[in-house]
Formats: C-alpha cells, structure tokens, sequence
C-alpha cells in the first residue's frame, strides 16, 4: 500500500486514519510546490493533480474522506466504523457535515486570502464565508460540549477528518470563541498516532526550502 501525500493537505487525514489503524503503508511525497503533482507520471494516479492518493494493489482511490472511509472498512475490527447501521449514519452525517459546512467556507477564505492571484480575491466573500464557518461551528460546539468525540465516547474516522479541519479553521483564527472546539482539537491532536497539526507541517515544508 502506498499514500502519495503532501504536508499540510488534507494527505493528514489518510496519514492519520493509517496511524490509528496500525496499517503498514509506504508514504510518497509528491512536492507540490515543485508541481510534482503535475507531472505524468502522477496525474495517470489522479488526474485532478492532487493529493492524496492511496494505491491498495490494482485499486488506486483519491479524496481524503473516501480514503479515510475505505480504510476504516477494509479493518472493521479496529473500530474506526461502526458496525450498527444507525451509528454508521451518524458518521456519515458528521463527514457530510465537516465537508459542506466546515470545508467549503475555509477553502473559499483560503482563495480568497491567500490562493487567489490578488486582482480576483473578493473580501466580501471572506466575510461571508467567516460568518457560515462560525454559525455551523457554533453547531458543532453543541454536538461536543459534553462529548469526547462527535459520535460519543469512541473515536471513529469521522474524527480524523473532522479534527484535520478544524486545526485549518484554528489556522484562520476562527475558533477563539469556542471553547469545546478548541478542547476537542487539544485532546485529538495529544493522541500518541496523531500526526503534525498543520502549523507544524507548515514549518518543516519551510525549513526543507531553506535547506534546499
């Protein structure tokens, strides 16, 4: 099994959901600031160009929630999905939840801030997608006031994805009023197989460009 991967993507997901469930796994990095995920050889993988990618024998599967979601099935034993399918639902809702109502406005205060070329960036987008992210997280806060995790007292794969995105909101200042949120990301994060927050992964792609 091989993930091609890039810190601080969303790759952290998979690295994660592998580390949780002890999987041996051969961790390719393609350097996108290089445009390595441009080339060839990489977009016969994934046409699309991005990471991750995970290769499990003949089958090769792209986006981190499909990756996530298809390792925690292929190892049931190891509790990452849940085996009633009413507890399964819930997983799907909060994966569905994390990438409609959490991902997307980050990804549009990410273009508009920093990916976008300057002469297509819109501030009033910035502002709307700020106001979306803070009322679903204010949805969220209630769902793990009194939980440990977004299903209850286990941890599941619904968590990798989610804790990954909120470290990005985190990133973007937008948890400072939000305290369960910020506990919630301190006890995932403090787990022994979690992998760098994206701060961290930042700062070694940074000290990798000064060395080179």
């Amino acid at each position: 099994m091989q993930l091609y991967q890039f810190p601080p993507t969303r790759s952290l997901r998979a690295v994660w959901a592998l580390r949780e469930l002890d999987i041996p796994c051969e961790l390719v990095t393609v350097n996108l600031l290089a445009g390595e995920h441009r080339q060839p050889a990489f977009l016969k993988l994934n046409p699309a160009g991005k990471v991750p990618v995970l290769v499990d024998g003949e089958r090769v599967l792209t986006e981190s929630v499909a990756i996530v979601l298809y390792l925690a099935e292929k190892y049931p034993e190891r509790g990452l999905i849940p085996s009633d399918a009413g507890e399964r639902a819930q997983l799907y809702r909060w994966l569905l939840f994390t990438v409609t109502e959490l991902e997307q406005p980050l990804w549009r205060i990410s273009r508009h801030t920093s990916l976008y070329p300057p002469e297509r960036r819109l501030p009033a987008d910035i502002t709307l997608a700020r106001e979306e992210f803070l009322a679903m997280a204010a949805v969220l806060a209630g769902q793990l006031a009194e939980r440990p995790f977004v299903l209850g007292d286990r941890l599941s794969a619904a968590d990798l994805v989610l804790a990954y995105t909120l470290d990005w909101g985190n990133e973007l200042k937008l948890l400072e009023e939000r305290a369960p949120l910020q506990a919630y990301l301190e006890r995932m994060y403090a787990r022994p197989r979690a992998p760098q927050r994206i701060a961290e992964a930042m700062a070694s792609i940074s000290r990798g460009a000064s060395a080179g």
